[in-house]
């Protein structure tokens, strides 16, 4: 149950604009809860205590311009409006409902004049589906402190400086409490970010679902800093928000663009909740929850925020793609998340199964004439072989990463696909045992 909080009490939300039409525009978009877990798979006792309070878990319908997406569902990620080494036409064509692409990527190529010329990032791509982008919050911890690592969900360390920097790297984003100055990594150029123009490059970029811009701390920094940090992403909420119904009423014919406020408060409990508190008392469309997460307490925390969080919103968990974590953060109310794992490891050769992840670049496969996965319905699965594939890895032929992307992309689409569907008949529970017992053993 929420726990008393010691953080700083925050200012009353001011009102916002009632600008003209805005409400009428917000039509576009919504949300409708279908079944929830607790009704079709009534937990035990000892599922209750295993888990550590209840299952929040449900499906529902998003309701954007450009389709529907059913929930739980994967977001496959397309950060530069490419799912990296694979064409939108196999993207939906494997499954998936949705893509996701990254603000600040765009921002700095091709640049989002161009992507509002085009007619939005939808077009642009050939992506008829729903569209989603992040605010380029997550550039402010990679390109600073964490610049070129991954974020640390194992180990909760704040005994170092709140400002230090990977090892061997320069400080590439510095933040103030207006925004953050950025150098491009691309050519070291100075850029300025705020609240205002995230919002004005997510509203020329032309997605279907936008994220407040925010500050992405890690589990390194001091609770002194999370309580800072936390403020100041509330503030940066109510300016985006300002700014987002500034830019709708203004863009005349455009989709309505839904704005997602996004949650953080690292592992705190009372700072997690207080941000819930407080953006979920703000007129957003949905919600993200962010930050460095510790693997172990995944579930709790994203159970803590939909505790507070309005049910009658959707809620997207961030940067999360292997399985165990999927039905963690499903049965504990995330509706979407999204990951570049599925690509990446393809990129290394490495393919899902519903037994493991293993990497094709071993000896083994070289005379393996089987799919990477018996059963599976992906178009590389149905025409391709592991000894083909493995060939053109060692061959360093680009076409090895697409083949096994394609696949881990359905693999996990399928995978929450079933998730949903196990919701509505009951046998979520049982679904879940047999599927990691399954992958883990």
């Amino acid at each position: 149950m929420p726990a008393s909080s010691s953080a700083p009490a925050s200012s009353p939300a001011p009102a916002l604009p009632d600008l003209p039409g805005l409400a009428a525009r917000q039509s576009g978009f919504s949300f409708s809860v279908g079944k929830r877990l607790t009704e079709t798979c009534p937990p035990s006792d000892a599922q209750l205590d295993a888990n550590g309070g209840a299952f929040l878990g449900r499906t529902g319908t998003i309701t954007t311009p450009h389709g529907t997406i059913q929930t739980p569902a994967f977001i496959a990620v397309g950060t530069k409006a490419t799912v990296k080494a694979v064409l939108p036409e196999s993207i939906a064509e494997l499954g998936a409902q949705a893509v996701l692409a990254n603000a600040y990527h765009l921002y700095l190529q091709p640049g989002p004049e161009i992507l509002d010329a085009a007619g939005g990032l939808g077009s642009f791509m050939n992506w008829s589906g729903p569209t989603f982008t992040d605010s380029g919050g997550f550039q402010v911890m990679s390109l600073g402190s964490g610049f070129k690592k991954v974020i640390d969900m194992k180990n909760v360390d704040s005994s170092g400086p709140d400002d230090a920097v990977a090892p061997g790297k320069e400080r590439l984003a510095h933040i103030d409490d207006d925004g953050v100055w950025f150098k491009s990594h691309l050519n070291g150029d100075r850029h300025r970010f705020s609240p205002e123009i995230s919002m004005q490059v997510q509203h020329q970029i032309g997605a279907d679902i936008m994220f407040a811009f925010d500050e992405l701390t890690t589990l390194q920094n001091s609770r002194a800093y999370q309580e800072e940090s936390l403020e100041r992403t509330r503030l940066w909420a109510l300016r985006c928000l300002e700014e987002h119904a500034s830019l709708t009423s203004s863009r005349v014919g455009k989709p309505y663009q839904a704005l997602f406020g996004v949650i953080q408060g690292a592992q705190y409990e009372d700072l997690r909740r207080k941000a819930c508190q407080d953006l979920g008392s703000m007129p957003f469309d949905g919600y993200g929850i962010g930050g460095a997460l510790e693997k172990e307490n995944l579930g709790t925390i994203v159970r803590w925020c939909n505790e507070e969080l309005p049910e009658d919103k959707p809620r997207h968990l961030l940067g999360i793609s292997e399985p165990d974590d999927i039905f963690t953060a499903i049965e504990n109310g995330a509706d979407t998340f999204d990951c570049v794992s599925p690509t990446r490891v393809a990129r290394n050769s490495a393919f899902y199964t519903p037994f493991g992840r293993f990497n094709l670049s071993g000896a083994r496969y070289k005379t393996d004439f089987g799919p990477l996965q018996d059963g599976c319905d992906c178009y590389t699965c149905v025409n391709y072989s592991r000894a083909y594939i493995h060939h053109l890895f060692k061959a360093k032929e680009m076409l090895s990463a697409t083949l096994i992307s394609i696949h881990n992309e359905r693999f996990v689409v399928k995978m929450v696909d079933d998730a949903r569907l196990a919701i509505e008949s009951g046998e979520f529970f049982e679904f879940k045992a047999e599927t990691l017992g399954r992958y883990y053993s």
